[in-house]
């Protein structure tokens, strides 16, 4: 897997992933709805920790800088 993802695109989804675990660890967010923004978020911070989402060569994306 060639890294597709920039900086700021990963620290964004992991702003995002710890958005997400709060509202649902803190009540805010419960239910169905709650569920899916945690796998949502589990699904944000694996990607921007391996630097690679699957969807972005599908829509031809690339954040990444050219090296």
């Amino acid at each position: 897997m060639k890294p597709n993802m920039g900086t700021a695109d990963r620290i964004i989804r992991v702003l995002l992933a710890a958005v997400f675990a709060y509202l649902y660890f803190s009540g805010t967010v419960s239910g169905t709805l709650g569920l899916v923004l945690v796998i949502l978020g589990g699904v944000f911070l694996l990607t921007s920790l391996v630097s690679f989402c699957p969807l972005y060569p599908l829509l031809g994306i690339n954040t990444c800088g050219k090296k």
